[in-house]
């Protein structure tokens, strides 16, 4: 089979990571990888931010997620312990950034598979990233002016092994 088909079905959330931070080549590589994702009228509006992640401002991020869905002392952060988050940031206003966005981040995704590494893609922080705090974290976060959060991704080195998920393309697919 094709590898590029391998790994499209090897690939599954992951939920749990070493303490082994990603070597400079493997976020280089994944980066890379998010930057070649194809943009409408090759606009390359999105923007990557990346954190390690014992850095305060995923803490920030947390804990204001948390507040917002009234939630206490969660099992895990929202990006379970990974060593790397990338969060993807695109210009407002441009119909298809979040399309992009999404391109961008299964490309990450799909790299970090081929390259061993786990990676789970994290929508649970937007209202903590749109909501009133918006401004200081764009801020912090070093946002593009007239850009907002899109989505994001952790990544680093497997700690469990989960099996893909099923589907039923009998149900979720139609031909013509």
């Amino acid at each position: 089979m094709n590898h590029t088909l391998e790994t499209i079905q090897e690939r599954s959330s992951s939920r749990g990571y070493t303490a082994e931070p990603l070597s400079d080549s493997e976020l280089g590589a994944l980066i890379q990888a998010g930057l070649q994702a194809p943009t409408a009228t090759n606009r390359q509006e999105i923007h990557f931010t990346v954190l390690k992640g014992n850095h305060p401002l995923l803490g920030e991020i947390e804990a204001e997620k948390n507040r917002l869905r009234n939630l206490t002392a969660p099992e895990h952060n929202f990006y379970y312990e990974a060593p790397t988050v990338i969060l993807l940031s695109a210009e407002e206003g441009f119909r298809w950034s979040q399309v992009d966005a999404g391109i961008a981040v299964e490309n990450i995704s799909l790299a970090a598979q081929s390259m061993g590494l786990g990676s789970v893609i994290i929508g649970c922080i937007y209202d903590a990233l749109m909501g009133e705090k918006r401004a200081y974290f764009s801020k912090e976060l070093k946002f593009p002016e007239n850009y907002a959060f899109a989505i994001a991704i952790a990544v680093g080195h497997k700690a469990a092994e989960k099996i893909p998920h099923t589907y039923a393309a009998d149900t979720q697919v139609t031909y013509f």
